[in-house]
């Protein structure tokens, strides 16, 4: 899996860049405020229909502009080569083509491009509330198990007609059915976020392990209710404290992943530094397991981090990185911290300037 071409136009500073990337690690160099961040960005944005620096699409249109376009070829094992494009306008309209075909569901850009984003902000994965978390769960089963996405449909949709009789009902009946399958549902879900955070966890404390060998870390699952009684009946219990509140306040929608270090929550014992250097763990962690299940590979977006590490940890992560067999795409002001990487991987280097992008060098690995 890997992109082999891509075109940005009037996203942020860039008014019109192409480049072709390599299949191994691309690195962007450039002055801060060049647009490094904002190629990674739109990277982002054609796996996952969204930006990881805002929620408002006009501060991703450039200035100006009515609209951003996006394209892109990506090399998939499954189907050959396939053209994927993206754009977004200022009144909120979206097109998305794969194939030359209109596509509807933004669903299809992720299981089309996978991808990981390790970044100096990340560490909120750690210390934000459990909706991050769940996201990072489901990001796992989403690409492992084909059922995974239509049952997660399901069970949103059940949810959201049970927050809405709550604010129509005064009694428990009309909810019973309902109930009944959000529970039936909502249990195949936790086993399936379950199973993929115990397979997970071999690979997290061997990667901790480079990074962070002076802790035992643990992860443990909470599915979003207590699992020694029914979730059909804790619903039924809860119907008045619901009611009053006008939203479920338990179920599968509630789900979290809870890491301890050394016995102790990570967001108690962990400095930031450490805390990032966790969650580049557990996002490697992730493209290795999707490597080990067949033919894909999800893409690496490094942005401004390697830089924080020493020689050693950065000879790590490229070791790990090499074992995804991943395109790697990683933004730097200079090369110079960057060179233990390089040796590691075959590296194309592109020169980012005022949003234009410049590849000046390619270099095999010796």
């Amino acid at each position: 899996m890997a992109l082999l071409r891509l075109q940005i136009r009037d996203f942020r500073n860039i008014q019109l860049a192409e480049l072709s990337p390599g299949k191994g690690l691309n690195v962007l160099l450039g002055r801060n405020g060049s647009g490094k961040t904002s190629l990674l960005e739109a990277i982002h944005y054609l796996g996952l229909g969204r930006s990881f620096r805002t929620h408002l699409t006009n501060r991703v249109i450039g200035h100006g502009e009515k609209s951003f376009t996006l394209f892109a070829q990506v090399d998939s094992a499954r189907q050959g080569v396939i053209p994927l494009g993206l754009s977004k306008s200022r009144t909120g309209e979206t097109q998305l083509k794969l194939s030359g075909r209109p596509a509807e569901r933004l669903a299809q850009l992720a299981e089309i491009l996978p991808l990981q984003l390790i970044h100096p902000e990340g560490f909120s994965l750690l210390t934000g509330g459990p909706q991050q978390r769940r996201a990072f769960i489901d990001w796992g089963v989403f690409h492992v198990e084909q059922s995974f996405f239509p049952l997660w449909a399901r069970v949103r949709r059940l949810l959201k007609q049970r927050n809405a009789l709550l604010r129509q009902s005064s009694s428990y009946a009309p909810l019973a059915f309902w109930d009944q399958e959000l529970a039936r549902l909502g249990l195949r879900l936790a086993e399936h976020r379950e199973r993929y955070c115990e397979a997970l966890l071999p690979l997290l404390q061997a990667i901790t392990a480079d990074f962070l060998p002076e802790f035992d870390f643990k992860i443990a699952f909470y599915p979003g209710w207590d699992r020694q009684r029914p979730l059909e009946q804790l619903l039924q219990e809860g119907f008045d404290r619901d009611r009053l509140m006008g939203h479920t306040a338990i179920g599968p929608h509630k789900a979290d992943l809870r890491l301890k270090a050394d016995g102790v929550p990570v967001q108690d014992m962990l400095s930031r530094g450490q805390l990032k250097l966790l969650v580049c763990a557990m996002r490697l962690a992730q493209g290795i397991y999707l490597n080990q299940q067949g033919d894909r590979q999800c893409i690496f977006l490094i942005d401004d981090f390697a830089s924080e590490l020493d020689s050693e940890k950065r000879r790590r992560l490229a070791q790990r990185l090499k074992q995804c067999a991943s395109q790697v795409f990683i933004t730097a002001i200079d090369e110079a911290p960057l060179a233990d990487m390089m040796s590691e991987l075959e590296c194309h280097l592109f020169h980012v300037e005022q949003g234009a992008i410049t590849e000046y060098q390619a270099r095999e690995r010796e």
